[in-house]
């Protein structure tokens, strides 16, 4: 799994000129699945996202997490995450999971991240075309990448 995590002040998903999801300080996620992605990873991811200070203390200083500072969390699939850009100026996607894989592994990433952070998360609509607002606090953006674990 691929995750691009953004400490936000808010962020929102439309889909069809309609806000489906929106939320008020906490993460931005983008997430990628592929097909050699397991439940171990999702479990790995959460409990990383979770608990990263990335959020400033009362001295300025990035050391409390998203469920310290009683955050919010939106994620978003994004299939995107995987594209290869090896060859030529097109884009390959091959290493995105297809959605009979990827869409249970969503639909139970969602559920692990709720169960950490004990409180129910946004999404965005797998495979829908959607339209992501935010506002990035920091700028403050990571990435993660299951099978790196850096």
């Amino acid at each position: 799994m691929r995750a691009i995590i953004q400490r936000v002040t808010s962020a929102s998903v439309t889909i069809d000129s309609v806000i489906k999801s929106a939320i008020g300080q906490g993460l931005l996620v983008l997430i990628g699945i592929e097909d050699a992605d397991t439940k171990e990873d999702l479990q790995w991811l959460s409990t990383k996202i979770i608990n990263l200070r990335i959020f400033n203390d009362g001295s300025k200083v990035m050391n409390l997490s998203v469920k310290d500072v009683g955050g919010e969390i939106l994620l978003v699939s994004q299939f995107t995450l995987y594209a290869s850009t090896i060859k030529g100026n097109r884009p390959s996607y091959i290493k995105a999971a297809r959605p009979e894989t990827a869409i249970p592994l969503y639909e139970m990433f969602i559920q692990q991240l709720q169960a950490d952070l004990d409180k129910p998360i946004q999404t965005g609509v797998f495979g829908a075309d959607m339209k992501i607002n935010l506002i990035n606090d920091g700028p403050v953006t990571i990435a993660i990448d299951t099978k790196k674990k850096e």
